[in-house]
């Protein structure tokens, strides 16, 4: 993909705010800050509380009876219900039976447009055809899994290597949980250094370690129950998009064991929902070569979604490690890996050994790069790049968003949306924009109050969504897929724009 240098940040030009530009439909990074900035300095705007509850009525209870006596069967064998995070949604979680292309459908035989995209990974959208249909076959001959190297995954590998040009070597593994893990100790080995840095609210799975600073920026370790602060000893956070605050922690790491790697998801934290600068990104860059660092991208999400060489080949900057998940199983189970030069990649070295006298890094995965996740994430990465997906699901997400800032407008609605190609966000109460400032301790309260109040809010428009046919991730993001059409994505718009008809000051 080539960019445009006038494309605007949420059409994946993330340029400076010198550079931004002020059109209504390519808002900048600065005109996209400066919105969430009023957004979560005004009152809650939601759905009327008399439009949700005809909302529970007419459509989850009258229409949704099959999925809402299962997940009250459910609740006695599961925790919650669900298994997992994203699948809770208000007033309960619906059954799912079916997904292709577009759509989803569920147990009652409602059908959905879905943008939630299982999380991201389906960029050819779900279940794609080409893709099942060597599944199929591969469990028809080998089985899913046998615990001994199978040819795709050298075929995967190959192709992420030819894909990316800082990766060399591959090693998946079942999550990017683990793909992070994984990266933090190839990079404390590498450096000899101790700390770890990431981004104030990114995240990055929900290992002991990395459990920090997620959601909100300046949460520091508040957000990860069930952890001892020692697990955390050596991780740290820096605020979105300040150089000066990464260059002062760098500084101080200097003098007690030194930083070993800075992760960055390359979009900004949580899938971009605080976009940053591509000059902040280049100075990261800068500042991991001179303070010896490991520069980390996190394209969990963004690898194969924003292009086919992920954000760092839009961007043009060579991260030292790149961590994938999701999509390199093409949606299937076993979803993530480690990608970088040789040097590094020889950290997780297993198999036949080449003398090579480093030491290892602890890792695992019995279930990791089955053929099953191997051959599914081949022919899902070879069909995203030879057919154009990420451009097509981009301009369904420039669409989408044109629209939904339309829309906004029209009803003179605080609510704020821009994407970075098809990834895109609808911010109805900015809950992820707030910050913790730990110097000011009595603003926390009022943070925490705030926080909790809109994350409620961020349910109960989901949930208007869901009633209106549409699936989105918490109600405030949304993936497109090459499987949308101008005509799906108009007729969603239609959608949206009868629950913005109904949201009031609270």
């Amino acid at each position: 993909m080539i960019l445009d240098e006038n494309m605007s940040a949420y059409s994946l030009h993330v340029e400076t705010g010198e550079e931004a530009a002020v059109d209504m439909n390519r808002p900048g990074i600065d005109q996209v800050i400066h919105e969430l900035d009023s957004l979560i300095a005004q009152p809650i705007y939601s759905i009327k509380p008399s439009a949700l509850a005809a909302y529970e009525r007419d459509y989850f209870d009258a229409k949704c009876q099959k999925s809402k006596e299962m997940i009250g069967e459910a609740q006695q064998y599961i925790p919650g219900g669900v298994q997992h995070n994203l699948a809770f949604n208000y007033p309960f979680p619906l059954v799912f039976t079916s997904a292709k292309d577009a759509t989803l459908t569920d147990l009652d035989g409602n059908t959905y447009y879905d943008f939630l995209q299982a999380g991201g990974p389906t960029v050819l959208g779900s279940n794609p055809e080409s893709v099942r249909e060597k599944v199929i076959d591969l469990l028809n001959t080998c089985g899913p899994s046998t615990g001994l190297f199978h040819e795709y995954e050298y075929r995967l590998a190959k192709l992420i290597s030819e894909l990316f040009d800082s990766v060399d070597m591959f090693r998946m593994f079942n999550s990017g949980s683990e793909a992070c893990a994984a990266a933090s100790r190839i990079a404390r080995l590498a450096t000899k250094n101790k700390f770890i840095m990431k981004m104030g609210g990114g995240y990055h799975g929900w290992s002991d370690q990395l459990a920090y600073g997620i959601r909100v920026p300046g949460s520091k370790w508040t957000q990860a129950k069930g952890i001892p602060l020692a697990s955390m000893k050596y991780t740290q956070e820096y605020f979105p998009g300040d150089l000066k605050d990464v260059e002062r922690t760098l500084m101080a790491n200097k003098l007690r064991g030194g930083t070993a790697a800075i992760f960055v998801e390359p979009v900004g934290p949580e899938s971009g929902t605080r976009p940053v600068s591509m000059d902040f990104l280049h100075g990261l860059r800068r500042l991991a070569t001179k303070f010896g660092a490991l520069l980390i991208f996190d394209e969990v999400v963004t690898a194969f979604r924003l292009s086919e060489h992920g954000a760092q080949g839009l961007m043009g900057i060579r991260p030292d490690l790149t961590v994938f998940g999701k999509v390199v199983a093409g949606g299937y189970p076993g979803a993530g890996g480690v990608g970088g030069p040789t040097k590094y990649m020889r950290y997780l070295s297993a198999g036949i050994q080449s003398g090579d006298k480093v030491k290892k890094a602890l890792v695992g995965g019995t279930l990791a790069a089955t053929p099953l996740s191997a051959l599914a994430g081949y022919y899902t990465v070879k069909e995203i790049a030879e057919t154009g997906a990420c451009e097509k699901a981009t301009r369904a997400g420039n669409r989408l968003t044109d629209g939904l800032r339309a829309l906004i407008k029209k009803h003179r609605l605080p609510f704020v949306a821009f994407n970075q190609g098809s990834i895109c966000h609808l911010e109805t109460v900015g809950t992820m924009h707030f910050s913790i400032n730990w110097t000011k301790p009595w603003t926390i309260p009022h943070v925490l109050k705030e926080t909790s109040a809109r994350k409620k809010e961020m349910e109960h428009m989901g949930a208007a969504y869901m009633a209106e046919g549409i699936v989105t991730l918490a109600g405030s993001r949304l993936y497109t897929s090459a499987a949308y059409s101008d005509e799906m994505i108009d007729d969603a718009l239609t959608r949206f724009d009868r629950v913005f008809d109904q949201v009031t000051k609270l």
